[in-house]
């Protein structure tokens, strides 16, 4: 008997030593360890093993149960998607709907049925629920609802901070697709609803029906293929799982040809039998094995035993307790998908994992864009308060200042590009110029060049407002921000129109007339000489930060009447050429990725322009950049690390949350609330503004610099709005001074900000 026992055990072995072939390219979970490769090639033949006797149970169970009484009866219920360009022609699934209604014959014992799953396009949608019931089909509409997928955030809180867009280990990953399509894991679930629609197909048909084919739209079967389905279900009726592997089709009118038999070796579709349990995951969204998951857990060999697992997904699924009760029954075809190219071979399956990915970024930012546009409006203030402003009659002491602030302005201006005594080094004088503050030319070489940095030495003519920015053009472009946004509330609140009749003079003369206007562009900002063939570098693209709030100044004048047609014409012009710019510059590129300030102001900018242009698909991804950014400059403690490095801790930290802030109320406006969000470790603007008024006065955390003590005021406003608990009251009477210094972020009479 140990004998036996002993062949007996060594038998085994070489079932293992073949799992453990099968699993070795596993390289993470459930098999991240030689001991676990170990553990689960030995279950992997145990499982064979008992299989057979399970099977013959199975055949002993069904033969005692009700089920086995019922005539076979099928229903297949086919769901309809969204063309996903570019994996797939658009209309691709109109036109595979009308083929199978023209082409596929009547099966005996057998409905049909269709679900309409989400379809974004509502004339799309239309022309599909009209085929259907011109073809007097019955079919279930699950409908895609804008106000419930508005309520889905991306999956920012998924992942560490560390693997984000802008902190340095993510830009680096190389993993773009696969984080883009991560993010938006949520979104996708709901827009695609693969398994959704697949369980609301198991429920559709399971009183229906003895067989459930719940089964994707482009599936078509020809006679030959079901009568093949049918033969092997009536031969092993005990199974009660049949899996029909798919061949892919890139000419339909193929299969008009009763005699064609293509080999069915992709993804199979799943038959099950009316009493079985099992429903799909909906956890796992499309391009993420939506259907993988169910093969998995039924124990349907294939290729996909030998997928890598991945630790951005869930872990895989354990087996089902009827995993392996399955037949291989006939084949089905997979209709065009209108890209010939990636059906085909190898090359076809690469490229096809491309454009799917691509199609889901796509697809969801659609529907974002979608989201936000519903909820925008161009003519709307974007950071000013309408309310605010009808009621600033009332503001007896902020209108002093008003009066007096519009005063001085209408006795500046008009400012233009052509008025700098320095050139940019283009040499055209009506291309924005203006160094950077801080770089020097190197005393050890000739020419200078190339500059170096000094820190906190200024070039002359590069702080505002002093002597010698007469050089450059940043003074000139703050005082148009500023005096012209000073002017447009004085028209609006004060209701004098000459105030208004200024202001379009300064904005004309920097932005419309085409013999002084600044070229739309930052080529030339914040130059360092000898360094990037004499271009500005990211940092320049801030000096264009204030558009958030010149640009609701643009919206008073219009409602005065005093800018024209041509005039708006010309400035979104000019906006759209500049956008242009920022896409494309390797400058602005720079801005973008930028993990401080910086990147907050160019999203704040971005963001700004979007509004006035009524571009919801850049405001749509300037709000998932702003989560994005918020997880990697908050610390645990609610500080922001960058910017407490800086030799002018205190400033920056304020600084940057005045960007923070306005950010915040420019994404409100179209319904963003971006005040509560937390990252995944329970941080937010809130948490930041709470750790900077806690450590407002402490040295040892930020250098007792000099700086405008009221300049905390609008913030302690915000966290007592937006936290009510935050902070005392008695704090409130610093927020009350009108204007501050430009550099210090805060727009000219604030006050009359929306929350």
């Amino acid at each position: 008997m140990s004998s036996q026992s002993g062949r007996t055990k060594l038998s085994s072995w070489p079932k293992i030593y073949r799992e453990l072939n099968r699993v070795r390219t596993q390289l993470r979970s459930p098999w991240s360890t030689l001991g676990n490769a170990l553990i689960s090639a030995k279950q992997n033949a145990e499982y064979r093993r008992g299989l057979g006797k399970r099977i013959e149970a199975a055949r002993e169970t069904y033969t005692a149960s009700p089920i086995s009484q019922i005539a076979d009866s099928f229903m297949l219920v086919r769901i309809i998607g969204n063309d996903l360009e570019p994996r797939h022609r658009k209309g691709q699934s109109f036109d595979n709907v009308l083929f199978i209604l023209d082409n596929e014959p009547v099966f005996d014992a057998c409905e049909k049925f269709w679900i309409v799953n989400r379809i974004v396009d509502t004339d799309e949608e239309a022309r599909i629920i009209g085929l259907l019931e011109s073809r007097r089909q019955n079919f279930h509409t699950i409908p895609f609802e804008l106000d419930q997928y508005r309520k889905i955030s991306w999956d920012v809180d998924q992942l560490v901070a560390g693997d984000l867009r802008f902190s340095e280990k993510g830009r680096a990953s190389g993993q773009s697709a696969r984080y883009e399509t991560h993010i938006r894991r949520s979104k996708n679930l709901y827009v695609m609803n693969n398994n959704g629609a697949r369980n609301a197909a198991l429920a559709i048909a399971r009183d229906r029906a003895k067989w459930l084919m719940p089964w994707d739209g482009n599936c078509y079967l020809t006679a030959s293929a079901f009568q093949r389905i049918r033969s092997a279900i009536e031969k092993n009726p005990h199974l009660p799982y049949a899996v029909v592997p798919m061949a892919r089709i890139v000419d339909n009118a193929l299969l008009l040809d009763q005699s064609f038999q293509p080999p069915a070796e992709e993804e199979p579709q799943i038959i099950f039998r009316a009493d079985t349990t099992q429903l799909f995951d909906e956890n796992y969204g499309y391009g993420r094995r939506p259907k993988i998951e169910m093969l998995w857990r039924l124990a349907v060999p294939g290729p996909w035993d030998r997928y890598r697992d991945d630790a951005w997904d869930f872990p895989r699924p354990v087996r089902a307790a009827d995993a392996g009760l399955l037949q291989k029954a006939g084949w089905v075809a997979r209709l065009d998908s209108g890209r010939s190219h990636l059906e085909i071979g190898k090359a076809g399956f690469v490229a096809r994992l491309v454009s799917r990915d691509q199609a889901i970024v796509d697809m969801v930012d659609q529907c974002d864009a979608k989201a936000v546009a519903a909820r925008l409006d161009t003519s709307r203030l974007a950071f000013y308060d309408e309310d605010a402003l009808a009621n600033a009659v009332k503001d007896g002491p902020i209108l002093h200042h008003l009066e007096t602030a519009a005063g001085q302005a209408l006795a500046r201006g008009p400012f233009s590009v052509l008025d700098k005594t320095g050139l940019a080094p283009s040499g055209d004088p009506q291309d924005y110029f203006h160094p950077a503050p801080y770089w020097w030319p190197d005393p050890d070489r000739p020419d200078g060049l190339p500059y170096i940095r000094r820190d906190g030495e200024r070039v002359p003519g590069t702080a505002l407002y002093a002597a010698g920015s007469e050089t450059y053009d940043r003074t000139r472009l703050q005082r148009v921000f500023d005096d012209t946004t000073v002017l447009a509330l004085a028209a609006t609140v004060l209701d004098g129109h000459h105030y208004a009749v200024h202001a379009a003079r300064l904005f004309r003369a920097w932005f419309i007339d085409p013999r002084t206007r600044m070229n739309p562009h930052l080529r030339y900002a914040q130059v360092r000489s000898g360094h990037d063939n004499n271009e500005g570098s990211g940092h320049g693209i801030i000096e264009l930060k204030d558009f958030y709030f010149f640009l609701d100044a643009v919206r008073l004048l219009e409602r005065t009447g005093v800018l024209g047609d041509e005039d708006r014409e010309a400035f979104r012009a000019w906006l759209g050429s500049y956008c242009e710019w920022l896409d494309t510059a390797p400058a602005a590129a720079t801005a973008f990725c930028s993990s401080s300030n910086q990147g907050t102001y160019y999203d704040l900018q971005r963001a700004s322009i979007a509004t006035f242009l009524g571009d919801s698909a850049t405001l749509a991804k300037i709000s998932l950049y702003a989560r994005e950014r918020l997880a990697t400059q908050i610390a645990a403690d609610g500080s922001l690390p960058r910017e407490l490095s800086r030799t002018r801790p205190r400033h920056y930290a304020m600084f940057t949350l005045q960007g923070w802030t306005s950010l915040a109320r420019v994404l409100s406006s179209v319904g963003d609330n971006l005040w509560q969000h937390k990252t995944a470790e329970g941080l937010g603007l809130v948490q930041a503004l709470h750790w900077l008024v806690a450590h407002e006065n402490k040295p040892h955390t930020m250098s007792a610099e000099t700086v405008d003590p009221d300049r905390l005021g609008p913030l302690l406003l915000d966290l007592t709005h937006h936290d009510p608990a935050g902070m005392p009251p008695a704090d409130l009477g610093r927020a009350t001074k009108p204007i501050f210094h430009p550099d210090e972020a805060i727009a000219p009479f604030w006050l009359w900000r929306r929350h």
